[in-house]
């Protein structure tokens, strides 16, 4: 294993937050609990994934309100909510409310585009006006202004005894700072960089000048620090799925590993319309897993992560792995515990 020419800075880690219908608390509870544990190891972040109509986290900012007031350190942050579902001004309103209850701690990634299927869903989500609504970067420029406190409305001062703000309330100073795009495509990357936000990746990108997994990632992590303000210094945060093994069970290790055998087909070669490739699934020791990034030319230009956590793995799988990653695969990778 090569030594580390950076020690990784930031460990984080990404949860879908699935739940049984017939019992959803008890899922929303779970991820709870795991982003508690995530701060008694030590991690340096913990983020939520965003699913309408599924059953998982419809709604991270209101899961996140609530971790916010079970944590005292740990960066909570959402990967990605789709712009398209929302209102930018209301979603400015609340992501500031959660980001002043959790002390500054809130770091929220955003996406744009169409819901996913647009056509079953619009008549539901915008019955009145889907043929007008607009799923460009321009929805999350509203964004944008609406959190650094540009204005909103013509409108402020005091009317009989009520007074109103021409800028979005609360502001949270610092929240925009905070605001990451997740972006898969050299596009979204250059936007990104362009108008001085993070940059989250994840494992899908979209082959357009490669099929190389590792060799696309890579042209977008430079691609966004050459248009970023920051240049270097910009934070981009890589988001691969991995699985430490070090301290699974056997019957663990073989429903890991037939896991990724599972989901590796779809890595073989761009999938879809929109030529979409997948990362593998990192399975093995920490010295395996470390092994494996350090030879990937994406993680070798980046200094924080935020690790996926599988889809369909039970509570006490994700406390195994979230375990094996703070104890071990971080420390593996030049990283050290905060807190």
């Amino acid at each position: 294993m090569p030594p580390p020419e950076v020690p990784l800075k930031k460990l984080g880690f990404l949860t879908i937050g699935l739940f049984d219908p017939a019992d959803p608390a008890r899922g929303h509870q779970s991820t709870l609990e795991i982003i508690e544990l995530g701060e008694r190891l030590g991690f340096d972040s913990a983020w939520v994934r965003h699913r309408h109509l599924q059953h998982g986290i419809s709604s991270p900012v209101a899961v996140l309100a609530a971790a916010s007031q079970r944590t005292s350190r740990i960066e909570l942050g959402t990967a990605v909510i789709p712009l398209g579902w929302e209102n930018p001004l209301r979603l400015a309103e609340d992501l500031a409310t959660v980001d002043l209850l959790s002390g500054g701690r809130l770091n929220p990634g955003i996406s744009v585009g169409p819901p996913m299927h647009w056509d079953e869903v619009k008549d539901a989500l915008y019955p009145d006006t889907a043929d007008e609504e607009d799923f460009s970067y321009e929805r999350l420029e509203r964004l944008l202004r609406f959190v650094r406190g540009e204005r909103a409305t013509d409108f402020s001062g005091l009317e009989g005894i009520e007074v109103y703000s021409d800028q979005v309330q609360p502001q949270a100073p610092g929240l925009a700072g905070r605001l990451w795009y997740g972006g898969a495509s050299l596009r979204s990357a250059q936007w990104a960089g362009e108008h001085g936000m993070n940059f989250l990746t994840s494992s899908v990108v979209r082959a357009e000048e490669s099929e190389d997994f590792a060799e696309i990632q890579l042209s977008h992590v430079r691609a966004f620090r050459q248009r970023h303000p920051a240049g270097q210094a910009a934070r981009v945060s890589q988001g691969l799925v991995v699985i430490p093994t070090d301290s699974a069970s056997p019957a663990q290790r073989e429903k890991y590993q037939q896991y990724a055998l599972a989901r590796t087909p779809r890595t073989a070669s761009p999938q879809g319309p929109a030529r979409i490739v997948f990362a593998r699934d990192i399975v093995g020791s920490s010295e395996q897993i470390a092994e494996l990034l350090y030879a990937h030319s994406a993680f070798r230009e980046i200094d924080e992560v935020a690790f996926a956590l599988p889809f369909s793995f039970e509570h006490e799988d994700y406390v195994q792995i979230l375990i094996d990653l703070a104890t071990r695969v971080g420390p593996a990778l030049g990283w050290r515990a905060a807190g």
